[in-house]
């Protein structure tokens, strides 16, 4: 899964400062590592004067209104998050489970990473193929679980790809490698965001995505997929064979979309399909995947 950071996933462009004969990308990044945000501010404002429609500056103030609003804070609750996370027990020994956790939670100030949307958002507009600026904002609405909005913006790349013909650029305004690759992957990272949170109610969303995807790239395996283990999720077999069928004829040998073909026919209790694709599994997938298909079939077979 690629992973992004909201202040790595952007380099800044090679503009120079004739005073220090440092760009004001060297500049914005030294400020950062000493967390100097009256040095980055002070840093943004001559470079506005000297080219004020620069996409790096953009980036720059998007990354600095990010920084600002987060506010890390230790938290008592229910609901533990992150890796460090200390366990409350009750005095009686008698209980074996914790009775509270304290870990540390991170929160966004609104108003301050509001003014960072603004920013990202005239930058996009200005400079439309700037794949890096979509996702940076995409990344920060999964960061404050704002999953609408997470998902519009998703929709709305997928939209613009077919007007663009998938020409992205990156950080600089360098030209991607395979950008059309590169960016159904990365939504697919995204849909797997969505799929972890185990909220139901973000299935439409995983839905809206997949349906979009598949409107403007019909071939796409993973979106048939993702739509199939919708309908399934809501319990909707039939729904959930169709575009796996799909992604079987295109992709006749890939053991995953196998493998949820069996399970779809597992749950809409067709023994004999469940088992026939099953043992397709076997005969195409690694060795997890193997093991996994005998083990469906035997219990199968008990029936």
């Amino acid at each position: 899964m690629i992973k992004q950071t909201v202040i790595l996933i952007f380099s800044l462009t090679l503009i120079f400062d004739q005073a220090t004969g440092q760009s004001f990308k060297q500049q914005f990044n030294d400020l950062v590592s000493k967390k100097d945000t009256v040095g980055q501010k002070q840093l943004m404002e001559k470079w506005e004067k000297k080219d004020s429609n620069d996409p790096e500056l953009f980036v720059a103030y998007f990354n600095y209104y990010v920084i600002k609003s987060k506010n890390e804070i230790i938290t008592l609750g229910q609901n533990p998050k992150g890796k460090d996370v200390l366990q409350i027990m009750d005095q009686d020994t008698t209980i074996k489970e914790p009775v509270g956790f304290i870990y540390g939670d991170i929160h966004y100030n609104p108003d301050l990473l509001s003014k960072g949307f603004d920013w990202i958002n005239n930058g996009i507009e200005k400079h439309p193929n700037r794949l890096d600026m979509r996702f940076g904002k995409i990344y920060m609405f999964g960061q404050i679980e704002d999953y609408e909005n997470f998902t519009k913006e998703i929709i709305q790349t997928i939209d613009y790809s077919t007007l663009n013909k998938n020409m992205w650029t990156w950080s600089d305004s360098k030209p991607l490698d395979d950008p059309k690759e590169f960016m159904l992957s990365s939504i697919q990272n995204y849909q797997l965001q969505l799929y972890n949170t185990e909220n139901d109610d973000l299935l439409e969303n995983m839905k809206r995505i997949a349906e979009t995807v598949l409107k403007y790239y019909p071939d796409h395996i993973e979106s048939l997929s993702n739509l199939s283990i919708v309908f399934m999720l809501q319990k909707q077999y039939d729904k959930a064979l169709e575009p796996l069928l799909k992604a079987e004829k295109l992709n006749p040998k890939d053991y995953i979309v196998l493998s949820n073909i069996a399970q779809a026919y597992k749950l809409k209790d067709d023994t004999k399909n469940a088992i026939k694709y099953y043992e397709l599994t076997m005969k195409h997938g690694d060795e997890q995947a193997k093991k996994y298909a005998q083990g469906q079939i035997d219990e199968l077979k008990k029936k």
